[in-house]
C-alpha cells in the first residue's frame, strides 16, 4: 500500500559528515574527496535505480559532475561545524514502477527545489526486503547556498524556515496523489502527522535494504531497519490490545470498508505474518465492528459503531433542526425582495422561486440540490435580503476559501470557511444564536463527521441551516456522502434547470453530466466540434494553448480559464499560455521572484492566482486577478471580483500564475469559455465539473497516448467514485437498541444522565472523567514526556467520605487511614501491571491483550483514589523500571518518593524546565559522543528522544514560555521566529517528521 514518508535532516561537519561521501553512497558511486584525501567508495551498492544532478539557471553546468559539485561545496564551507548539504527523504508508493517512480521524484525535485534555487543530486533507491517487497524511495541532496555563473553565494536562510519543511511534506502528498490518480491507481496518502489525523499511532519510518543500508565515514546508520520494526511491532501490540484504533484510522476518509482495506492497514502496521495475523484477528474480534453486509460487487463492507453513532448524530440534528418551525419569512418581506431582484433584471425561474419559498419557510433545516450552473447563488441572493428584512443575520460557509468567495461574490452573503468558523467557536466567538441563518454552499464537498459537528451546534442553539449543493460533483475528502444521505432521508428542494449556458443543447449536456450521462455529454460537445484528439499529450497541450491564444486575441473581453487534474498540468499549461502572451506583446517587464512554489517571472498583465486564504487582503485561495505593477518588493492586483489590492512579498508570497487552475479549485466558478485538458485521473465528478463551468464554449483536448481511444476518454470521464455511508446499508436492528435510538437515546448518554442526577456535584467531575476515558487503550507505559494536564487536585476528607473504597460509619482519622491503605494497594497493583509488561519486554516480547487490559484497570483504580497517580508513577518507572519491580513486592517507599517527586515535577513549571534543559544538554553531549565512538544505534536514540522532547513543546506552551529565555543553554545561537520546538529541532540538524510520535 503507499505510505507517507518525508523526512528532512541538515548534513553538517559537527557531527563528522562528508557532502562527497553521502554523495556517493546515495548514488552507488566511487568519488575523490579532496578534503579527506581519499576515495569514497559505493560502488557495489545495490538498488540505484536513477541518479541525476539537476541544476536550477545561471548554475555552472561542471555541477553535472557530481564529485566536483561536492567538493566545491566542502571548499567553499570554511567552518569546522559547516552545515554542508540538506537531505530530503521520501518514500515513492511501491504501486508504481520504477520509470514511474523516477519520473515522479523528479518532478517533485525539480519544481520545489531546483526552480527555488537549490542544486538537487536525485538519487532513486529500489530496495528489496525481507519480505521480498519493494521499498522505492528517493534521497535528494540539496546544497544551501544561492548560486550564479561564478560559483555559490551567500547562504539562503530561507530554506531553512519551519514552514518550507511544512510545504515540501505537503507538496508531496498533493504530488503523488495527482500522479496514483492519472494512473488510476486506488491509494492515497496523507502529509499530516498521525497525531494531527487523530490516529494512535507512532509514525513508521522508511527503510531500505534491511540492516544492510551502513554508511561509514560519519553517514547513516544501520538501526533504521530496527527501528522501523519495532515501531511496527509496537504498533501493533496497539492495535491488538485497542483494535479500534485501527478501525478509527480506516474510516478517517471512507465510511465502509472491505477486509481488503483491513489487511493493507494490518500489513502497514505489523511486523510479522503472525502479528499481521493477531492484528486481523483483533480488529474482526473488535466490538466496533460493524458488519453492513455486500456491496454492489458482492464485497462484505464493514463500518465502526463510531461511524454510525455519528451518521445517527447526523440525522437526529437533522430532525430535530426540521421539526422547529421558528425561521419564518413573511410573504410580504420576501415579495419585496424579489421586486427589488426584478429592479435589478434578476427573474427567478419556477424552480428558483419554489427553492426561494423552500429556504425562507419556518423550518430549521433547508435543503437545496441544483445542478451546476441552475442559479443558486442568485436564489440565495434574494433569500438574504428576504431573511435580512425579517430581523434574521445571514451567514455564509463553505469547504474551501474559493468557494466561500464565490458564495459571497454571487449572493452578497458575507461567508468564510467552515475550518475558520469552527476555530471562533472553539475560542467562544461567533457562536451562532437563535436569530442566525447559517447557508453552507457546496455541501457535498463536506465530510460526515465536520457536517455532523455543524448541524449538532447549529441545533443546540436554534439557528437554521441551508444547505446547498450538488452530490454528483466533487465529493468530500473525509468520510461520508453527508448531504446525499440527509437529503434522502429529510427531503428538500431540487433546481434542475441549467442556466449558466446560453444554448440550449449545452444546457441538456450539463444535465446529462448531472445525471451521469457523461457519455451523451461528450458525444454532444463532439458533435459540435469541440472534443480534440492528439498523437499524445504533449501535442494536446499544444493545441489547447493555440486554440486559447486564438480566442483570447479574437474576444479580448470575455473570461476565460485552463482547466485539468493535476498540479503539474497546471504548471505546464501556465508556462505556455505565458509565452504566447510574451509573445504577443501583452506582457511588461519581466520580473525574477521566488514565491511560494518556487522561482517564478512575472509582469503588468499576468493572470495570478492566490492560494492562501488572506483575511487582511480579502482573498481566498483560488482567488484570480491580473497584476497591475510588479518589482521585486511588491506587486499591485485587480482581482476579477472588482478589487484593487497591493502588498509586500515578504508577507505574501503564496502566488502563481492564473491562466490554468486545478478542477478542485474550479468548483463553484463561473466564466465565458474554458479549455479542458483530460488526463487519465479524471472521474464523473471532476468532467462533470469541469465541463459545466463555462457560458458560452468549452473545449475539451485530449491525447491518445492516455486514452487509446474515444470510449475509452468516455469510461474514464464517467466513472462513478460517490461515497458511501455507513447507514447506506441494511443493518441487523436490536429492538430495544432502535427503540432508543429513535428517540436519541445511548447507553452512554443514560449513564451520563444517572450520574447527574443521584451523584453527589463534589465527586460528579471525577466519575464523568473515568467515563469518558473508558474507552480509551490507555497507552503504552513508554508514552512521550513533557504532556502537562490539568491538575485536578488531590481527594481531600469529603471526597474520601464518598469513596467506595472507605466505610461510611468510621471518623475522620480511622478514614484518612483508611484511604492511604487504600492508595497503597492501588499503588501496588498498578506496579505489578506495569513490571509484568517490563518483564515482557525484556525478553523480547511484547505485552498481551489481558496484561494491557490488567494495566487499565490499575491505572483506574489508582486515578480514582490518586488523582494522576499512575501518569506520575509510570512517569517514575520510565526513569527507574527497578521502582516497579519493588513496589510490585510491597517495598512502596522510594515509589512514593519518586511519585511525590513526579508530581512536583508536573505541578512546578520551574522544576520542569530546569529538568528539560539539563536532559536535552546530557542528550547533546551523548549525540556527538556516541557518533564518534561509532555507537550508531545509541546515536539515533539519543536523537530520537531530543526529538521527542522538542515536539512535546507544541502541547506544552508553558514550558515553552518558561524555556524562551534560556535558549542558549538549549544550543540555540540566534532568533529565527519558529517555535521553540522547531527552533531545537532546526539548530541541532533533527527532522521532527522522522521521529516516533512526531511528524510536521
Amino acid at each position: 500500500m503507499a505510505i507517507y514518508h518525508l523526512s528532512v535532516q541538515i548534513m553538517s561537519r559537527k557531527t563528522g559528515r562528508s557532502a562527497v561521501a553521502a554523495a556517493a553512497y546515495r548514488a552507488g558511486a566511487r568519488l575523490r574527496d579532496n578534503r579527506l584525501d581519499r576515495e569514497q567508495n559505493f560502488s557495489r551498492k545495490r538498488g540505484v535505480v536513477h541518479s541525476e544532478v539537476l541544476l536550477p539557471e545561471n548554475a555552472p553546468e561542471i555541477w553535472k559532475d557530481r564529485e566536483r559539485l561536492w567538493n566545491d561545496v566542502e571548499a567553499v564551507e570554511l567552518r569546522k561545524d559547516a552545515q554542508l548539504a540538506r537531505e530530503v527523504e521520501f518514500a515513492i508508493p511501491r504501486e508504481m514502477n520504477k520509470a514511474q517512480a523516477t519520473e515522479l521524484a523528479r518532478d517533485f525535485a525539480q519544481s520545489e527545489f531546483v526552480d527555488q534555487g537549490m542544486v538537487a543530486d536525485l538519487n532513486v533507491h529500489w530496495d528489496v526486503v525481507e519480505d521480498g517487497m519493494p521499498k522505492p524511495h528517493a534521497h535528494v541532496m540539496l546544497t544551501m547556498r544561492e548560486v550564479d555563473e561564478s560559483g555559490f553565494g551567500k547562504k539562503n536562510r530561507d530554506w531553512n524556515r519551519t514552514e518550507m519543511v511544512e510545504r515540501w511534506r505537503e507538496r508531496w502528498a498533493e504530488h503523488v496523489n495527482e500522479r496514483l490518480m492519472e494512473l488510476d491507481i486506488d491509494a492515497r496518502i496523507d502529509h499530516r502527522s498521525l497525531e494531527a489525523q487523530g490516529i494512535a499511532l507512532e509514525p513508521q519510518t522508511q527503510i531500505g535494504a534491511s540492516a544492510q543500508r551502513i554508511e561509514i565515514e560519519g553517514m547513516d546508520t544501520a538501526d533504521r531497519a530496527e527501528m522501523h520494526r519495532e515501531i511496527a511491532r509496537d504498533n501493533g501490540a496497539r492495535i491488538i490490545a485497542d483494535p479500534s484504533i485501527a478501525l478509527d484510522a480506516i474510516t478517517h476518509q471512507q465510511s465502509s470498508f472491505t477486509r481488503r482495506d483491513m489487511a493493507r492497514f494490518a500489513h502497514r502496521y505489523s511486523d510479522s505474518i503472525d502479528q499481521f495475523n493477531e492484528v486481523m484477528g483483533a480488529m474482526g474480534r473488535s466490538p466496533d465492528l460493524v458488519e453492513l453486509g455486500q456491496d454492489l460487487r458482492g464485497q462484505d463492507r464493514f463500518t465502526t459503531r463510531d461511524m454510525i453513532e455519528a451518521e445517527q448524530r447526523l440525522h437526529r440534528a437533522a430532525e430535530l433542526m426540521a421539526e422547529k418551525e421558528l425561521h419564518g419569512v413573511s410573504d410580504r418581506d420576501r415579495e419585496r425582495a424579489l421586486a427589488r431582484a426584478a429592479t435589478r433584471g434578476l427573474v427567478l425561474s419556477g424552480e428558483q422561486g419554489d427553492a426561494l419559498a423552500h429556504v425562507t419557510e419556518g423550518r430549521g433545516l433547508g435543503i437545496v440540490v441544483g445542478y451546476a450552473g441552475t442559479g443558486k447563488s442568485a436564489m440565495l441572493g434574494v433569500a438574504r435580503e428576504a431573511w435580512e428584512a425579517a430581523g434574521y443575520e445571514v451567514r455564509g460557509v463553505a469547504l474551501s476559501g474559493i468557494a466561500a468567495e464565490n458564495l459571497e461574490s454571487g449572493s452578497c452573503i458575507a461567508s468564510r470557511t467552515i475550518a475558520s468558523m469552527e476555530h471562533g467557536w472553539a475560542q467562544g466567538r461567533d457562536l451562532l444564536t437563535a436569530r442566525d441563518v447559517l447557508v453552507l454552499d457546496e455541501a457535498g464537498m463536506v465530510g460526515t463527521r465536520q457536517l455532523e459537528r455543524v448541524l449538532s451546534q447549529a441545533a443546540e442553539r436554534g439557528a437554521k441551516v441551508v444547505l446547498v449543493g450538488d452530490p454528483q460533483q466533487l465529493q468530500s475528502i473525509e468520510a461520508g456522502a453527508a448531504f446525499r444521505s440527509l437529503h434522502e432521508r429529510h427531503g428538500g428542494i431540487e433546481i434542475g434547470e441549467v442556466r449558466r449556458q446560453r444554448e440550449g443543447w449545452q444546457r441538456d449536456a450539463t444535465r446529462d453530466l448531472a445525471t451521469g450521462r457523461t457519455r451523451d455529454a461528450i458525444r454532444a460537445y463532439d458533435g459540435q466540434d469541440m472534443v480534440h484528439a492528439a498523437q499524445t499529450r504533449g501535442q494536446a497541450r499544444d493545441d489547447l494553448i493555440t486554440g486559447w491564444d486564438r480566442d483570447r486575441q479574437a474576444a479580448p473581453d470575455t473570461s476565460r480559464i485552463i482547466l485539468t487534474h493535476t498540479n503539474a498540468e497546471v504548471r505546464e499549461l501556465n508556462e505556455a499560455a505565458r509565452q504566447k502572451m510574451r509573445e504577443a506583446g501583452d506582457l511588461g517587464a519581466d520580473v525574477d521572484l521566488t514565491v511560494e512554489r518556487g522561482a517564478r517571472r512575472f509582469a503588468r498583465g499576468d493572470r495570478v492566482m492566490f492560494l492562501q486564504n488572506e483575511r487582511g487582503l480579502g482573498v481566498k485561495n483560488g482567488t484570480l486577478g491580473t497584476i497591475e505593477q510588479v518589482s521585486s518588493r511588491s506587486m499591485s492586483v485587480r482581482t476579477d471580483n472588482g478589487a484593487d489590492i497591493s502588498f509586500d512579498l515578504k508577507d505574501y508570497n503564496r502566488i502563481d500564475h492564473g491562466y490554468a487552475a486545478t478542477i478542485h479549485k474550479a468548483q463553484g466558478m463561473t466564466v465565458d469559455r474554458t479549455h479542458v485538458l483530460a488526463t487519465p485521473g479524471l472521474d464523473a465528478h471532476g468532467s462533470y465539473v469541469a465541463m459545466s463551468r463555462h457560458r458560452e464554449q468549452m473545449d475539451l483536448h485530449y491525447g491518445r497516448d492516455d486514452f487509446a481511444s474515444r470510449d475509452r476518454l468516455i469510461r474514464t470521464l464517467s466513472r462513478d467514485r460517490a461515497k458511501d455511508m455507513a447507514l447506506d446499508y441494511d443493518q441487523p436492528r436490536d429492538p430495544v437498541q432502535d427503540y432508543a435510538e429513535r428517540r436519541g437515546i445511548s447507553f452512554r448518554a443514560r449513564v451520563v444522565e444517572v450520574i447527574r442526577k443521584f451523584v453527589p456535584e463534589r465527586v460528579r467531575d471525577r466519575i464523568d472523567g473515568v467515563f469518558d476515558g473508558a474507552r480509551s487503550a490507555g497507552g503504552d507505559v513508554h508514552s512521550s514526556e513533557g504532556r502537562q494536564q490539568p491538575e485536578r487536585g488531590r481527594v481531600g476528607p469529603e471526597l474520601a467520605r464518598q469513596d467506595p473504597h472507605i466505610p461510611e460509619n468510621e471518623t475522620s482519622e480511622d478514614r484518612e487511614r483508611a484511604l492511604r491503605r487504600a492508595r497503597t494497594q492501588a499503588l501496588v497493583r498498578h506496579a505489578r501491571a506495569v513490571d509484568t509488561i517490563f518483564e515482557a519486554q525484556e525478553r523480547g516480547g511484547k505485552a498481551g491483550p489481558e496484561q494491557m487490559m490488567t494495566l487499565r484497570e490499575a491505572r483506574k483504580h489508582l486515578e480514582e483514589l490518586r488523582p494522576f497517580g499512575a501518569h506520575d508513577a509510570e512517569a517514575a518507572y520510565r526513569k527507574d523500571p527497578d521502582l516497579a519491580r519493588e513496589a510490585a513486592t510491597g517495598q512502596v517507599r522510594r515509589s512514593v518518593r519518586a511519585l511525590q517527586l513526579e508530581t512536583e515535577l508536573r505541578t512546578s513549571p520551574e522544576r520542569r524546565a530546569d529538568r528539560f534543559v539539563s536532559r536535552w544538554q546530557k542528550l547533546d553531549r551523548a549525540v556527538e559522543l556516541r557518533y564518534a565512538a561509532g555507537d550508531y544505534s545509541g546515536y539515533h536514540a539519543a536523537r530520537t528522544e531530543m526529538g521527542e522532547m522538542a515536539r512535546s513543546l507544541e502541547r506544552d506552551p508553558q514550558l515553552e514560555s518558561l524555556l524562551a529565555n534560556r535558549k542558549r543553554e538549549l544550543g540555540i545561537a540566534f532568533e529565527s521566529g519558529r517555535r521553540l520546538g522547531r527552533e531545537l529541532a532546526f539548530h541541532h540538524g533533527i527532522d521532527l517528521g522522522r521521529g516516533r510520535g512526531l511528524g510536521l
